[in-house]
């Protein structure tokens, strides 16, 4: 470590005024060396780089990555918002949480209802998604070792572009690339299960505004519908918060199709979390989703 003339000095006359010199030289260099290694640990951002020529807000993505290193696992981050609204920005905990882990962490924006249709939106993130595998490298991340996560939304959309391969297929991705899938508190991985279920009217109105009236539509945009052997669906993990019957219920009929094809599959239900707080407080400590899910990633991809 070298120091400034002035800091010399300084150590000098502590040196000659306590007999504590050392002791004070190797605290100082510790925290000095502490501050670095923190420092060092804080993700390398790189925010609004476009997926399609449009240079569209909505079809941008961030990329959070470590400083050092390759072949990093990649998780692809899609956010919620009823699929008509979201920003890529609310991230919250997570990019430090991913990178000090070892993970390269892209969250993932993309186009909403009414302007355009479902459809497009999963077009969106396919080409997201393309884009990652194509530029992973970049970035310090590994493409063909990817994991797809997603809140609300977000997880119906993850859980349906890790199920329906035609989108992928088309921008360019192989099912084998992915290796996990983590759709967080959504009760829409069977649409025409959940409006024969029952709901209130207004969920009734909601999903046949995004997901058509006609079965038919539903059966399109609902992950379930999609779920076959040797597709090579990756692994997937369902979190759902605890108190919510509707979201339980979805999750546990996806674990079962998962399972019935011979896919890994297993539901954790979050206590004390709300659907709000499955999400923000992803990423903590003491967080119990985040602990399953770290070792979920583990399993699936390494850390």
């Amino acid at each position: 470590m070298k120091l400034t003339d002035k800091t010399s000095l300084g150590w000098r006359l502590v040196c000659m005024r306590s007999r504590h010199c050392l002791f004070a030289w190797v605290s100082f260099s510790l925290l000095t060396l502490g501050a670095s290694v923190l420092q060092a640990a804080e993700p390398v951002v790189h925010k609004d780089l476009f997926y399609t020529e449009a240079k569209d807000k909505l079809q941008a993505l961030d990329v959070y990555a470590p400083a050092e290193g390759k072949n990093h696992p990649v998780v692809i981050w899609i956010h919620g918002g009823g699929w008509k609204k979201g920003d890529k920005a609310g991230m919250q905990k997570k990019p430090q949480a991913f990178v000090d882990k070892g993970y390269v962490l892209v969250s993932l924006n993309y186009r909403f209802l009414p302007e355009v249709t479902l459809k497009d939106m999963m077009e969106d993130l396919a080409k997201g998604i393309g884009w990652v595998h194509e530029h992973a490298a970049e970035y310090g991340g590994n493409p063909d070792s990817l994991v797809v996560m997603g809140h609300s939304a977000g997880a119906h959309l993850a859980a349906l572009i890790c199920t329906d391969d035609r989108y992928l297929k088309a921008a360019g991705v192989s099912f084998t690339s992915l290796k996990g899938c983590v759709p967080l508190d959504v009760s829409a991985y069977d649409v025409p299960k959940r409006m024969k279920d029952g709901g209130s009217e207004g969920i009734t109105k909601n999903f046949i505004a995004i997901f058509g009236a006609e079965e038919a539509s539903q059966r399109e945009f609902s992950p379930v519908y999609h779920i076959a052997k040797d597709k090579h669906i990756p692994a997937f993990l369902i979190l759902h918060v605890a108190s919510r019957d509707d979201t339980k219920a979805q999750a546990h009929w996806l674990e079962g199709k998962l399972k019935e094809a011979g896919i890994s599959a297993q539901v954790h239900a979050a206590e004390g979390k709300t659907h709000g707080t499955i999400s923000t407080d992803l990423g903590g400590e003491t967080d119990v989703p985040t602990q399953v899910l770290w070792k979920f990633l583990s399993e699936v991809v390494g850390s």
